[in-house]
């Protein structure tokens, strides 16, 4: 699974601690818990609500989640980094796997049987975009009410996870479209509200965000405001790369998120459409290069710059015709897992068909193979 990502924060200056709850034994990612079970975690008591392992409670304590956060524990002494007024390390635990499913285009499966034939965990589902500044899912009016909000109800009554998708390639945007950081943040923040969310993706791309840099900062912004409204949610952002590591806009993104102080949790590259090529080593090449870049900026280690990271390929055939093959995605899962990336995801479910000399349509994936063998893959990362 992916590795935790460990953010640092100052200690809060505070008086004497109150007395406290006492904490249950430490939640542990190895552990089985039932119904009715307790554990804590980052300075919180959880109750387990039905069977679950490996399932961090920080981030799956919503409503419709495993876990109910039944408040804080401890003693209370800032400088305890179990001390509630801190953020856990963000661990997207089942949602580290979570590959990218639109439910408005290319004959989408029902994602419940898809998660029973699978074992998948979580989605990624695409887009929302923009009605001016209000947040609208792609060919939809709103974000609540239509064949979405239906999916992501399935997805959550079966135990999974969702991370909306804010952008990708095409359509009117937020980024764009809201004034300023505050009112973007604004808008991310009805779609969080809305479903409950522990994690939201930014697939920052094409030249009204990726290429402008005003609208880059925005959204940056937007995040630095989404993390402190939200101190348990996941962010993360997905944007193109070359086979080498991070282009320019790349690397300026990931050089604004520090000096702005956003605390991104998860920079996720799409290492395709080069052209053609070894998909396996352009994209060890091109996550590689993001891992350098890291380190250069953050003054991570190694194996905390891997910890913020994740990779999004495409699976089959991409739109350049480069070939990946389930057993080129399963050896770059297996590379990705060794070394503690923290997300591992790829565009899309709806492809995930097989089509032999289909070409790259919507609804398969241009290749011979298996239903879901590239969810099933994934899902064991």
């Amino acid at each position: 699974m992916g590795a935790l990502l460990a953010l640092a924060f100052s200690a809060l200056p505070g008086g004497p601690a109150a007395a406290a709850t006492a904490c249950a034994a430490a939640w542990s990612s190895s552990a089985v818990y039932v119904g009715g079970d307790h554990a804590s975690y980052a300075g919180h008591n959880y109750r387990a609500k039905w069977w679950t392992q490996g399932e961090n409670p920080a981030q799956r304590s919503g409503q419709w989640d495993v876990w109910a956060d039944e408040g804080a524990c401890g003693a209370g002494d800032p400088g305890d980094p179990g001390d509630p007024g801190d953020p856990p390390p963000t661990d997207l635990g089942r949602a580290a796997a979570a590959p990218y499913l639109y439910p408005g285009w290319g004959d989408p499966p029902s994602p419940s049987v898809v998660m029973q034939q699978t074992g998948v965990g979580a989605f990624t589902i695409a887009f929302v975009l923009a009605n001016g500044c209000n947040p609208v899912w792609d060919g939809e009016s709103g974000i609540t009410g239509g064949v979405h909000e239906r999916y992501i109800r399935e997805i959550q009554a079966a135990g999974g996870t969702v991370i909306p998708s804010f952008g990708g390639w095409s359509g009117t945007k937020l980024g764009p479209s809201c004034p300023d950081a505050a009112s973007l943040a604004g808008a991310y923040q009805k779609v969080i509200d809305a479903f409950g969310l522990t994690a939201i993706d930014i697939d920052i791309e094409n030249s009204d965000e990726f290429e402008n840099e005003a609208v880059a900062d925005r959204i940056v912004g937007a995040l630095k405001i989404v993390e402190q409204r939200n101190p348990r949610i996941t962010t993360i952002v997905t944007f193109g790369t070359s086979p080498s590591g991070p282009t320019y806009y790349g690397k300026r993104l990931i050089a604004q998120a520090e000096a702005l102080g956003a605390p991104i949790d998860v920079f996720t590259q799409m290492p395709f459409d080069f052209g053609g090529g070894d998909m396996y080593a352009a994209t060890v090449g091109a996550t590689e290069g993001l891992n350098v870049q890291l380190r250069s900026v953050y003054r991570w280690s190694e194996a905390e710059a891997y910890s913020h990271m994740g990779i999004s390929g495409m699976n089959g055939l991409s739109d350049q015709q480069e070939l990946t093959t389930p057993q080129t995605w399963q050896r770059i899962r297996d590379w990705a897992s060794a070394r503690g990336l923290a997300r591992l995801t790829f565009w899309s479910v709806n492809r995930d068909r097989g089509c032999a000399g289909g070409g790259v349509v919507s609804s398969c994936s241009g290749i011979a193979q298996a239903d879901w063998e590239f969810t099933r893959i994934t899902a064991g990362f």
